[in-house]
């Protein structure tokens, strides 16, 4: 076994490896411009990660963790346009520096290319891989046109939006586990339960995410913090305010969320201590431990070594307790 460090260094090689710009220049170049932003590279190295924990070389499942990476991107790419974002890891959005013609379709071009990744895999892998990506891919399109519709709802409830942020984010974390599983030929029962681990650990990055938006270090962050708030979302962080709040406060926080002013900076201020008033931002602390908890409870009934049992629990808490 590796170091995260080391899946990911492993991974950015061989992604940077088969990263081109070829003609036409404008469809490629956004791509390598996307995919060289850097980022966490979460998924890929937990595909990485799987298929060695599970006894195989996990250099033979590099392009499915080629194929999770790439789809992540263009999901960013199509998102950050949905959202009108400037930035993304701290540098200008491909929309931004292009424009939003070119920021569709080098995110289409970038889905057709993760599709074509599984195409080394061959026989059942290679049906069961497919199967996982179509099944993810569509969930994720879910996830965020409920974020979209949640937008222009007052009756958003947190299952919902925990259902949400499940297809939005979590269902990616889970395949890229179990993608790993598949290559190495796991039981269908540990595919399962690695799905299940990477799903609720999934939940509690999403959360975590949420949280950082509204109360991390911009630099350290590599976004807009406060761009949940001046998008109107529905986070968990609004939900659990409006729940806990003063009639006044919750009255306050529905208007805020009703509107789009010009200079956000006293909407996000006045925004931000609701939600620390409430204590929405505690028990938004409480929940991503309670979903990361929930991970850890499927992780003992994994049937592995103690000692790779103990690898993907570090994991686990590292992502609780990051700060980008």
């Amino acid at each position: 076994m590796l170091t995260i460090d080391q899946y990911r260094s492993e991974f950015i090689n061989y992604l940077e490896a088969k990263t081109t710009t070829r003609e036409p220049e404008n469809l490629y170049a956004p791509i390598s411009y996307i995919l060289g932003l850097g980022g966490k590279r979460l998924r890929p190295v937990l595909t990485l990660m799987t298929a060695d924990i599970f006894g195989k070389d996990y250099k033979e499942a590099m392009d499915a963790a080629l194929a999770v990476e790439v789809f992540h991107n263009f999901s960013l790419v199509h998102d950050d346009i949905m959202d009108d974002a400037p930035l993304r890891r701290g540098k200008v959005t491909v929309h931004e520096k292009w424009d939003i013609n070119t920021g569709i379709l080098s995110g289409d071009a970038m889905l057709i290319s993760a599709i074509q990744y599984f195409e080394r895999y061959e026989g059942q892998v290679y049906k069961e891989l497919l199967k996982l990506f179509s099944k993810t891919a569509l969930e994720v399109c879910e996830g965020q046109q409920y974020d979209v519709d949640f937008e222009d709802r007052e009756d958003v409830t947190i299952p919902e939006y925990i259902k949400m942020i499940e297809y939005k984010t979590a269902v990616l974390v889970a395949a890229a586990m179990k993608m790993g599983a598949i290559i190495a030929g796991a039981s269908l029962e540990s595919q399962h339960a690695i799905y299940e681990f990477g799903r609720y650990l999934g939940i509690a990055f999403q959360l975590q995410d949420d949280y950082l938006d509204a109360f991390g270090d911009p630099k350290a962050f590599g976004k807009q913090v406060g761009g949940d708030i001046i998008e109107n979302k529905k986070t968990f962080l609004y939900l659990k305010s409006l729940e806990m709040a003063t009639p006044q406060q919750a009255q306050e926080l529905a208007h805020l969320f009703s509107i789009k002013p010009m200079d956000a900076t006293a909407k996000i201020n006045t925004v931000k201590d609701v939600f620390l008033e409430s204590t929405a931002a505690q028990q938004t602390k409480d929940e991503i431990e309670k979903y990361t908890n929930n991970a850890f409870a499927v992780l003992e009934k994994l049937d592995i070594s103690p000692e790779k049992k103990e690898i993907l629990r570090l994991f686990g808490e590292s992502l609780m307790k990051r700060k980008v």
